[in-house]
């Protein structure tokens, strides 16, 4: 895709590189969500996952706190509050995990 001769130098060159930044733009928000998930034992936890799937595949945590309520609008348009929790789970490898 390079040439060594300047003279010959055209724009479609240089489009392999261009793809390839085009490339990591586009991958860079499924990097994202991998960050945003929880690995208990096997089972992978998404961060929006509701809280019956979470206790469904993690287990009961060791604490739970009531941190306050947060309002979501749903795909309809309605709002609705919700309890906000941290749930503690650990130590792990010598690690607690807040979710």
């Amino acid at each position: 895709w390079w040439k060594s001769n300047a003279a010959e130098s055209t724009d479609k060159e240089f489009t392999v590189p261009k793809r390839n930044h085009l490339l990591w733009l586009l991958l860079l928000p499924v990097l994202a969500q991998a960050s945003s998930t929880y690995r208990c034992g096997s089972a992978l936890v998404s961060k929006d996952a509701p809280t019956s799937e979470v206790q469904h595949k993690c287990g009961e945590p060791v604490s739970r706190d009531f941190l306050g309520y947060k309002e979501v609008t749903d795909a309809y348009g309605f709002r609705n509050e919700v309890n906000v929790e941290e749930w503690i789970y650990g130590p792990r490898n010598g690690m607690y995990h807040f979710l």
